[in-house]
């Protein structure tokens, strides 16, 4: 059991002001991978595509933020992010950007042994094993993203 030095039971700590030894590791972490990503030829578009739909499923209401605005920079279009969560039902989507998010989320939800089965086979068509690794990661580092902010109650704040 853990007693609470200051504060209330319902006040949460920002875990990556807490320990920022970790949270830096996180930050090395995310910018290795977008380095790789961008090694194996993945747009930063897709790559914020990824960052979006994973935060949609984890209902991260900071990283969605976030990543909204980095990839309305990178070019990606308004019509597009509206319509990601039901990306499946448009033709919106590159088979490459299809076959990547798909992958994201059997990351993003790895119980799913038939939805990882069929995204894998579908990004072996169509994405390089390089590309692959490069999803694979970019799911796995914005899901940590998700959780610190998700435990933390980062806040999202009105934009000016």
């Amino acid at each position: 059991m853990s007693s609470h030095a200051t504060g209330t039971a319902t006040q949460r700590i920002f875990i990556d002001k807490q320990s920022p030894k970790a949270y830096h590791a996180l930050v090395q972490t995310s910018e290795a991978v977008r380095a790789t990503a961008a090694d194996a030829g993945l747009d930063r578009t897709v790559v914020e595509l990824i960052n979006l739909r994973v935060s949609q499923i984890n209902g991260c209401a900071y990283c969605l933020n976030v990543h909204t605005r980095a990839a309305l920079r990178a070019g990606e279009t308004a019509q597009r992010l509206g319509v990601l969560a039901a990306w499946r039902d448009t033709e919106l989507f590159t088979p490459a950007e299809r076959a990547a998010l798909a992958l994201a989320e059997a990351t993003t939800e790895p119980t799913d042994a038939a939805a990882q089965e069929t995204a894998w086979m579908g990004a072996r068509d169509v994405l390089t094993d390089d590309q692959i690794s490069a999803v694979i990661w970019v799911a796995i580092t914005i899901n940590a993203f998700n959780r610190v902010s998700i435990m933390s109650k980062h806040p999202v704040r009105t934009e000016r």
